[in-house]
């Protein structure tokens, strides 16, 4: 089994490359679901980020934009958040990946939004990154509610720059394209692992995505 890394900044298209990798019948682990679990209905979870961000929890877990605005522009709280929530996420994974085995698919995929930025490639085989060109971004980003130019450029600058995501990647899936082009892609990548895992001795997918 060849498990994938998928990851992309803010704005990129990664979600909906996900959404396309399930429709494949691959399986996807997805990072982000998994926070806003956490943050809705994890008690030990609520109680840690209480202590440490007082009055972002309520009668509906955590709130948030309450939360959000906490760690607004300080990378000291960001950093605090993330030694919360990161280790339970990558147990959540690890545990994804150990009911999968049993089941060998030829590919799995983990969805991780930060994987660059928090050593996630050392867990997976290779890694498929999602761009697009800035101005597309930037006008994707902007038009999610709530959304404003300080908070996109706050977050761009806590992650890994596209340009050097890309130098990384094993695959970069282009989602500027258009739909069509992103899927086709993403099959692509997905039809020569599961025909290599398939088909080939072992080591055969070394070609794909060498050292």
């Amino acid at each position: 089994m060849i498990i994938l890394g998928l990851t992309g900044s803010i704005g990129m298209g990664k979600s909906t490359a996900a959404a396309m990798l399930r429709r494949m019948g691959v399986p996807v682990h997805d990072s982000d679901a998994s926070v806003h679990a956490m943050l809705a209905d994890d008690r030990a979870v609520h109680g840690e980020i209480e202590a440490r961000f007082p009055g972002v929890v309520g009668a509906e877990g955590v709130d948030r934009a309450k939360l959000g605005a906490a760690v607004f522009g300080d990378p000291a709280a960001r950093r605090d958040l993330e030694a919360i929530l990161h280790p339970r996420v990558r147990a959540a994974a690890e545990a994804f990946i150990r009911f999968h085995r049993r089941l060998r698919p030829p590919v799995l995929v983990l969805d991780i939004p930060l994987l660059y930025e928090t050593g996630g490639e050392d867990r997976v085989d290779a890694v498929i990154v999602v761009s697009a060109p800035a101005a597309l971004q930037r006008r994707r980003v902007l038009a999610r509610p709530g959304m404003d130019v300080a908070r996109f450029e706050n977050i761009l600058a806590s992650q890994v720059p596209d340009r050097e995501k890309r130098r990384r990647a094993d695959f970069v899936v282009e989602t500027g394209l258009g739909k069509s082009y992103t899927f086709r892609r993403l099959k692509q990548i997905i039809l020569s692992i599961r025909t290599a895992v398939q088909s080939g001795p072992p080591g055969t997918t070394d070609e794909l995505f060498p050292d």
